[in-house]
């Protein structure tokens, strides 16, 4: 009898960075890893590409606006295990905005804030090696 295949969850997440040197993160608002510090991200609708989803989640979650083509794919992130509710592949794409560029939180954010990249929180899920893949190891 062959097996169920796995169902797999299809994300897509955003680095944000300023010319400064400071990166976008939202404090998770739900579980996993509720009150943690993340990328802005989410789930990839039906009929949505992963960079639409990069666009639509930035904007819920922080309310900055960039077009797809503000972009940069930085990889497909799919390691098991990189989310405890199962099986997740996230595309990571990164984006340059002005240092002055306002933030609101929205959507499934408590809250959303720019953070020096010499300085971070510890960050939920995979996201400090998403973060490393765009911009280097951080000190």
């Amino acid at each position: 009898m062959a097996e169920t295949p796995e169902t797999i969850r299809y994300t897509a997440d955003v680095v944000a960075l300023t010319s400064d040197g400071n990166v976008l993160l939202i404090e998770r608002d739900w579980p996993p890893f509720e009150g943690s510090w993340a990328l802005p991200g989410g789930h990839v609708d039906p009929g949505e590409t992963s960079l639409q989803a990069a666009v639509r989640e930035l904007a819920e979650e922080t309310g900055v606006h960039v077009t797809p083509t503000d972009l940069r794919e930085i990889g497909t992130f799919n390691q098991p295990g990189r989310d405890p509710r199962g099986p997740y592949s996230t595309d990571a794409y990164l984006a340059v905005v002005p240092a002055s560029t306002p933030i609101t939180a929205g959507d499934d954010a408590r809250t959303a804030r720019w953070w020096p990249l010499t300085a971070l929180p510890e960050l939920a899920f995979d996201h400090a090696d998403i973060l490393s893949a765009a911009v280097g190891p951080t000190p």
